[in-house]
C-alpha cells in the first residue's frame, strides 16, 4: 500500500513539472507568454532600472517609484513630490541599455 502511495506522489509530482514547463514556453502567436530567458531579462532590465533611478533622480525617488517591465517595454508607477522627480526617473530609465520604451504612470502627491 505504501509502495502506491509513493507511485501515486511521483506522478503528480512528474505532472506538475510537465505542467509548470509548458506554462514558460515561448507562444507562436506572440500572447502573452515570456519565455523563461524573456522573464530573466526583464527581471534585470527592471533591477537596472531602479538602480538608474537611484543613482539619477535620488533614493527617495527609487523608492517612491515601482518598475515593471514586460519584453523591454518598462512601466513606471507610484507617487513622487515634484514634476522634476518623475522627469528624472523616466530619464535615468531612458538611458538603461536594452529599455525599448517607458510607459510613464508616475503620479504627483497632492
Amino acid at each position: 500500500m505504501e509502495l502506491s502511495r509513493r507511485r501515486l506522489l511521483a506522478a503528480g509530482f512528474a505532472a506538475a513539472a510537465v505542467d509548470g514547463l509548458g506554462a514558460c514556453a515561448s507562444s507562436e502567436d506572440g500572447d502573452s507568454r515570456r519565455s523563461a530567458g524573456e522573464f530573466t531579462d526583464d527581471a534585470a532590465l527592471t533591477a537596472k532600472v531602479k538602480s538608474a533611478i537611484a543613482t539619477d533622480a535620488g533614493a527617495r525617488t527609487a523608492s517612491a517609484v515601482n518598475v515593471e517591465t514586460y519584453r523591454g517595454v518598462v512601466q513606471l508607477t507610484g507617487f513622487v513630490d515634484s514634476e522634476d522627480q518623475a522627469v528624472r526617473a523616466v530619464s535615468a530609465a531612458k538611458k538603461v541599455q536594452g529599455v525599448r520604451s517607458v510607459k510613464n504612470d508616475i503620479r504627483l502627491k497632492r
